[in-house]
């Protein structure tokens, strides 16, 4: 029996069409990558004595882990709401690629996604996150104070877009 995990906090169902698609495609090759551990298993379990055969612990352990996952993209995909169209104003929502400033004149940019997406690669943060939630809703010049650490930081708005990132 495995260990008690207490429940994860709920997240947004909101996801981007390229999140989306992303996650469905982690599916697909989840699914393919599970049958070749699956027969690489059936080979570990054919060479004999179960107890130390490392390649056989070490298969089964890695199929547990694809059929978690598989278990989990199976209940969350049905779930999420793909955000297809972009808002014509002009303040911040969701898939909003934003430019702030600090007071120390630093300029950084971040993508607000779904939970599902966030990627410090690409500057994706989910709407769930403290400083995404301080952004909502604010425009161009407007500051956002967000607490963090028992320090509070204000940013600035200085950008917003809704067609992608500019380079």
């Amino acid at each position: 029996m495995g260990r008690w995990r207490p429940p994860a906090p709920l997240t947004s169902p909101y996801i981007t069409p390229t999140g989306f698609a992303a996650l469905q495609k982690e599916l697909e090759d989840i699914w393919l990558r599970r049958r070749d551990v699956v027969k690489a298993l059936a080979e570990a379990a054919a060479e004999g004595d179960r107890s130390e055969n490392a390649e056989y612990i070490y298969r089964k352990k890695e199929l547990g882990g694809l059929d978690r996952r598989i278990r989990y993209l199976q209940k969350r995909l049905p779930a999420l709401n793909v955000v297809r169209e972009s808002p014509n104003g002009e303040a911040i929502f969701f898939g909003a690629y934003v430019e702030v400033s600090d007071a120390n004149g630093d300029v950084s940019r971040y993508r607000i996604v779904g939970p599902d997406e966030t990627d410090a690669k690409t500057s994706a943060i989910s709407i769930d996150s403290p400083l995404a939630k301080a952004l909502l809703s604010k425009r161009i010049d407007d500051d956002a104070s967000l607490d963090i650490g028992g320090q509070t930081t204000t940013v600035t708005v200085t950008s917003i877009r809704y067609d992608g990132p500019q380079d």
